[in-house]
C-alpha cells in the first residue's frame, strides 16, 4: 500500500530538455512493485505461520502488527534520516534494512520461533517505511509537473501488480507442492512435519535478500538526478490564515481529525480483509468449488508455476477436487488485491469526470453491503463477497487524503504526517478481528468490524469531510 503522491512542480538545476528520467522512473517503479509484493505477501504468511508456529487466529495477527506498526514508529525518524542522507542514500539504507529483515527469516525458520519472525517483519516494515518516505516525494517531482499524474499512475499500477503476484507465488510455494510431497509430510511426526514446512519459506526470503542487495547496489552506483525540495509555504499568508481561523494545530481542524480516523480504518479494513480471506474460506467448509473458481485457480496456478521454479520449487497445479484449501485461498487473496489494482486503473478516469466525494460514498456503501451480505451468506458466496471488497478499496485513499488536508494552510505538512501515521490501522484492526474470532464468536462475527469500518468511511464521505471555518 503506497503512500499518496503530491503533484508538485520539479525545480531543476539544469534545463529539463537535457535530462532523461526514464532510468530513474524504472528504478522507482521497481521499488513500488517491491512495496506491493512484500506487503501483500503477509496475507499468505499469516495463515502459514499460524500452522507452522501453532498459533491462534489472534496470535497470528501479530504478523500485520509487527509490519504495519513500523509505519507508526518509523515515519518521523525516517524523515529525519532523509534530511541527513538525502533521497538516494536514504533509499539505499532502506533496501539494506529490508535485506536484514529478509535474512532474519532463515534463523526464524530454522528455530520455528515466532518472535524471530516478528523481528524480521519489523525490519522489513521499517525498511519499507524509509523507502516510502523517500520514494513518494521523489516520484512526484521527478520530471515535469504536467506528467506528474502519469507517473503516479505508473507506480500505483506497479504497486498493485506486485501485490497481486506475491500471494499467488507464495501460495504455490507454501501451500502447493506435489501430491507426493504432501503425502510424505503427512506421515511425519508433528514436530518434524512443522520443521519441514517451516523450511519452505527460506528460499523465498533468501531470494528477496539477494534481490534487495542488487537493487541497493544499483541505487548506490546509478547517478539519479538531483531534485530540490518542494517550494516553501508563504509564511506571511500562512500567518494571516492562522490568525483568521484561530487554529494552533492541524488537529484543531475537525475534518482533518476525522480524516485521520478515516485513514486508520481504511488501512485497517483493507489489510484485515486480505489477512483473513484464507481463514474465512476455511471457516466456510467449502467441499465443492464452483466451475468459475476452479478454472480461475487452474489458470493462475499454471501461469505462476514458472516463478515458483525460480526458487527451486516445482509444484503441481493446485488441486481443486478437495474444495477450499489454503492454496486455493492464496489465489483468492491475489484476486482481492487484483481488484484493488483494477479499481485504481478504472478510478483514474472516473475521478477526473465525476465528483470524487460521491464516488467515495458509493464505494463505501457498497463495502458495507458486501460485508453484511457475506456475514449472512454461506460457502463460496460469502467468500467471494469479501473478495469483491478489493474493488471498493481502490479509490478510498486517493479521495480521503486530499479531502482531509483541504484548507489546512500552513498546517498541511503537519496534517499529512498525522495521516501517514494513521497507517498504523493495519497493525490494529487485524488483531481486533483475530481477538473477536478467537474469543468472541468466530470469523463470521469478526467480519462485523470491516462492516463498521466501511460505515465510518461512508459517514466521512457524507459529512466528516466538511471544512468548518473559524
Amino acid at each position: 500500500m503506497a503512500a499518496p503522491l503530491a503533484s508538485s512542480p520539479a525545480t531543476a538545476a539544469a534545463p529539463a530538455a537535457t535530462r532523461s528520467y526514464v532510468g530513474p522512473m524504472v528504478l522507482m517503479t521497481t521499488l513500488f512493485f517491491l512495496f506491493g509484493a512484500v506487503t501483500n505477501f503477509n496475507d499468505v504468511l499469516m495463515p502459514y505461520l499460524k500452522d507452522v508456529c501453532q498459533l491462534t487466529d489472534f496470535q497470528s495477527t501479530a504478523v500485520q502488527s509487527a509490519f504495519f506498526g513500523a509505519y507508526f514508529l518509523m515515519s518521523l525518524p525516517a524523515g529525519r534520516v532523509l534530511e541527513k542522507l538525502g533521497f538516494q542514500r536514504g533509499i539505499v539504507l532502506g533496501l539494506l534494512v529490508m535485506g536484514v529483515g529478509a535474512l532474519l527469516f532463515v534463523p526464524a525458520a530454522n528455530s520455528r520461533t515466532f518472535s524471530l519472525f516478528l523481528l524480521a517483519l519489523s525490519f522489513l516494515g521499517a525498511g519499507i517505511t524509509l523507502l516510502q518516505v523517500a520514494a513518494n516525494p521523489y516520484v512526484s517531482v521527478l520530471g515535469p509537473a504536467r506528467t506528474a499524474a502519469s507517473r503516479v499512475s505508473i507506480v500505483g499500477v506497479a504497486n498493485g501488480l506486485g501485490g497481486t503476484l506475491s500471494p499467488l507465488i507464495g501460495g504455490l510455494i507454501l501451500f502447493g507442492g506435489s501430491t507426493v510431497l504432501k503425502a510424505q509430510l503427512a506421515q511425519l511426526p508433528l514436530e518434524q512435519r512443522l520443521n519441514e514446512e517451516a523450511a519452505l519459506v527460506k528460499p523465498l526470503y533468501i531470494g528477496l535478500a539477494v534481490f534487495l542487495a542488487v537493487l541497493a547496489l544499483l541505487f548506490f552506483v546509478v547517478r539519479l538526478p538531483e531534485i530540490e525540495s518542494l517550494p516553501a509555504d508563504d509564511d506571511a499568508a500562512a500567518a494571516q490564515a492562522a490568525a483568521e481561523t484561530g487554529r494552533s494545530s492541524a488537529l484543531s481542524f475537525r475534518h482533518l481529525t476525522l480524516g485521520v480516523v478515516a485513514i486508520f480504518v481504511y488501512v485497517g479494513v483493507e489489510v484485515g480483509i486480505g489477512s483473513f480471506i484464507i481463514r474465512y474460506g476455511e471457516a466456510q467448509d467449502i467441499r465443492q468449488l464452483s466451475g468459475f473458481t476452479q478454472e480461475l485457480v487452474r489458470i493462475l496456478s499454471l501461469a505462476t508455476n514458472w516463478a515458483a521454479a525460480l526458487f527451486g520449487n516445482t509444484p503441481e497445479a493446485i488441486d481443486t477436487s478437495a474444495g477450499f484449501t489454503k492454496a486455493v485461498g492464496a489465489v483468492l487473496v491475489a484476486s482481492y488485491w487484483f481488484g484493488v489494482m483494477v479499481g485504481r486503473i478504472i478510478g483514474i478516469p472516473l475521478l477526473s469526470r465525476f465528483d470524487a466525494r460521491k464516488l467515495l460514498a458509493g464505494v463505501c456503501a457498497a463495502g458495507v453491503a458486501l460485508v453484511v451480505l457475506s456475514i449472512f451468506s454461506q460457502g463460496e458466496t460469502a467468500l467471494w463477497l469479501v473478495v469483491l471488497c478489493g474493488l471498493c478499496n481502490a479509490i478510498i485513499w486517493p479521495v480521503v487524503f486530499p479531502l482531509a488536508i483541504t484548507g489546512l494552510g500552513r498546517f498541511t505538512k503537519q496534517g499529512s504526517s498525522y495521516l501517514i501515521m494513521a497507517i498504523v490501522g493495519g497493525a490494529i484492526i487485524p488483531p481486533l478481528m483475530g481477538l473477536v474470532a478467537t474469543h468472541g464468536g468466530g470469523l463470521r462475527v469478526a467480519f462485523v468490524l470491516p462492516a463498521l469500518c466501511y460505515a465510518y468511511l461512508l459517514f466521512y464521505a457524507l459529512n466528516g469531510y466538511r471544512v468548518q471555518r473559524g
